[in-house]
């Protein structure tokens, strides 16, 4: 048999790999060439964030291989159809990728391959139930999560697929690993399927049972934080489920899977809602640009609003490059609601500083904020970032931790410093808008679409 090549993308792991599986079981002793493209259409548009958290995965990846991760730079239509004829494999094997960009280039790998005589063969996915595999009675695709999840659950999913063992990986030339982008200040957690290992274990072990309490709580680790580890496929789903019991816990993070298989299912269907309003109407809505504009929306990337938990969360952004669930959806309503901003450039600014960058999560769970997305109540929603601030994060710790400013305040008056003797500490701007004020202009703005 003459060797193959598993083409590595989403799935930076040896563990529960069905499409290494298939590679090593068609080679035999002949050998898998472990191939990893630097697409520049993927690389260019990442933060520095993203972009250190890939190399990391990559050189863990490397030494999993023996030092075997063959990494070239360049067009995938190219460079895999060339590594291919090289070694004369047989066939290149692969995870399924349901991406905008991945479903066109595999179209355009496969067709190149295809002329050689070589398949590509796609096994296995990113996701626990993959895109477009759920759908409701009639075929179409479901807008809304709730019958969505309930299909989703009776769908089901496989088990984890075994470990293989004594793969024999051929040694071949590659571009090696870039080094890491100047993060500045941002710090990083480990990456790599060892690191991601052990942080499941971290949160399964000790924090899994309070999930249902503590995932709201932004000043605790009640969150997993393995968005990142999904993301780059150091990390299966199937592997979490597969540890799960019926708990409250337990079932609440089933859920949170469920949302990310949900959303990706409807990428898949609607393409263009990456960059686009799912619901066009809407997406209509007036929304203020200009000078006066951007400046309001360099205050909000910068964590100088005036609102506490609003700036303790683009703050935490530019830190860790993640950003506490509920306190995205507070930061995001500010963004849309009170600055009366397009979310497309909220959408923009945390593709560029996330750590994870799930574009189908990030896009759409940015629409879900602005009312353009799969929610049935949608735009009248207004998040109150002051008592959001002080129902979720009743002791102020959370907005302390990130801005320094306010350390000096006690307890939940950290979430209203203009009504402090004297007003905000020395260095801490003033509200930039009146939540009040704006609310009943977006919804102004939203009559005017009646």
């Amino acid at each position: 048999m003459p060797p193959t090549v598993l083409w590595f993308r989403r799935d930076l792991r040896l563990d529960d790999n069905p499409a290494l599986l298939a590679a090593a079981e068609q080679a035999g002793r002949a050998g898998v060439v472990a191939l990893f493209v630097l697409d520049p259409a993927l690389l260019g548009p990442a933060g520095p964030p993203r972009r250190a958290v890939l190399f990391r995965c990559l050189r863990a990846l490397d030494e999993a291989t023996g030092g075997r991760l063959v990494v070239r730079a360049g067009d995938p239509t190219d460079v895999v159809p060339r590594t291919v004829a090289e070694v004369g494999a047989g066939a290149v094997h692969c995870a399924a990728d349901h991406g905008v960009h991945g479903r066109e280039r595999d179209a355009r790998v496969e067709a190149a391959l295809a002329a050689a005589g070589v398949p590509l063969v796609r096994l296995g996915s990113p996701w626990l139930v993959a895109p477009g595999r759920v759908t409701k009675a009639d075929g179409s695709p479901f807008r809304v999560y709730s019958p969505y999840a309930r299909a989703w659950r009776a769908h089901g999913w496989r088990d984890p697929a075994p470990r293989a063992e004594g793969v024999t990986w051929l040694a071949l030339a590659g571009d090696g690993v870039p080094d890491d982008p100047d993060l500045g200040t941002t710090v990083l957690p480990p990456a790599g399927e060892q690191a991601a290992r052990e942080a499941w274990r971290a949160f399964r072990d000790v924090r899994l049972s309070a999930y249902a309490e503590g995932r709201d709580r932004p000043a605790t680790p009640g969150t997993s934080q393995l968005s990142m580890h999904l993301k780059y496929g150091t990390l299966h789903p199937r592997t979490l489920v597969a540890d799960l019991g019926e708990s409250e816990g337990e079932e609440r993070f089933r859920g949170e899977l469920a949302w990310r298989d949900f959303y990706a299912d409807v990428l898949w269907h609607a393409p263009h809602s990456a960059r686009e309003p799912l619901h066009a109407t809407v997406g209509q809505i007036r929304v203020d640009t200009g000078p006066q504009a951007d400046a309001r929306f360099a205050a909000w990337a910068e964590g100088r609003t005036g609102y506490p938990v609003v700036d303790a969360g683009m703050r935490q952004l530019r830190a860790e490059a993640w950003v506490h669930n509920r306190v995205r959806m507070v930061v995001a309503s500010f963004l849309v609601k009170d600055l009366h901003l397009d979310w497309r450039r909220g959408a923009r600014h945390f593709m560029r500083w996330l750590r994870d960058g799930e574009l189908s999560s990030n896009q759409h769970g940015w629409q879900w904020v602005a009312g353009t997305g799969t929610d049935a109540a949608p735009y009248f929603r207004v998040f109150n970032p002051t008592l959001q601030g002080e129902r979720f994060d009743p002791d102020g710790d959370y907005v302390r931790r990130y801005v320094p400013e306010l350390a000096g305040v006690a307890g939940k008056r950290v979430h209203r410093p203009w009504d402090l003797p004297g007003g905000p500490p020395e260095g801490y701007p003033r509200p930039l808008v009146d939540h009040a004020e704006e609310r009943r202009e977006a919804l102004a703005r939203l009559a005017e679409l009646d």
